[in-house]
């Protein structure tokens, strides 16, 4: 006589469950848009029915909000973390132009100007954009308030510079949608042009600080494999 064994459903905890639902909201608005996250298509894609959505989110505005801030936070954190214990302002500054020009930042800059259009009809999301411009604007603040501390950046104004920067970031990404193989390079480079202006850096300072930085990470990730090939090499020594 046969028997099966049912496999035992592990109930999650009402936090697990709702940032679980967050997670799958955000991935869904930055990989295909914030207007795709309703609440069928987040329990189609964790397999539930809408009703255990609609329990925590009773508003798809209030999902969609959400799912904008938790992408967008989660993004900042990539570009520029909060915590910085190892590496200079300078460097953490390049290492923040590098991430953030190119292809690989076209999923953000549409996701903002997504969320930025829909603002104006959707007061929650509004919110949350003004909430996440801000955090920006202190987040960049801060790198450059430590820099000028310790005497890498010169400025009068971090806050207003920062802004600069960021207005900059924010025009070139305006264009994520559109084909930008004929766009000069001295416009492709023209966040870390103002970077470098309001600073008191010296022009390619930026683009200098992230090839070291990028010579020094290579470096770190071949060290292991280095480590383990000096015993093979003490062996045919000895042998």
């Amino acid at each position: 006589m046969s028997s099966s064994v049912q496999r035992k459903r592990v109930r999650k905890s009402p936090e697990a469950r709702r940032a679980e639902i967050v997670e799958t909201a955000a991935r869904v608005a930055l990989t295909e848009g914030l207007e795709c996250v309703t609440l069928r298509r987040i329990a189609e894609e964790l397999a539930v029915r809408p009703g255990l959505i609609s329990h925590y989110f009773p508003s798809a505005e209030d999902l969609v909000a959400e799912a904008f801030a938790v992408a967008a936070l989660g993004e900042l954190d990539s570009l520029l973390p909060a915590d910085r214990p190892d590496g200079s302002p300078t460097g953490y500054l390049a290492r923040y132009f590098a991430l953030s020009t190119g292809e690989a930042y076209d999923d953000i800059s549409r996701l903002w100007i997504n969320a930025r259009h829909l603002s104006r009809y959707r007061p929650a999301l509004r919110d949350r954009v003004a909430e996440m411009e801000l955090a920006s604007d202190e987040r960049l603040e801060t790198l450059i308030r430590e820099g000028v501390e310790r005497g890498e950046f010169r400025t009068d104004d971090p806050r207003a510079t920062a802004i600069q920067i960021l207005v900059v970031l924010d025009g070139l990404g305006a264009h994520a949608n559109t084909d930008r193989t004929d766009r000069p390079a001295a416009v492709t480079r023209m966040a870390v042009t103002t970077a470098e202006r309001e600073l008191g850096l010296e022009r390619g300072a930026l683009e200098r600080e992230a090839e070291a930085e990028a010579l020094e990470a290579e470096a770190e990730a071949l060290e292991p494999e280095a480590e383990a090939l000096e015993p093979e090499a003490q062996d045919g020594e000895a042998g």
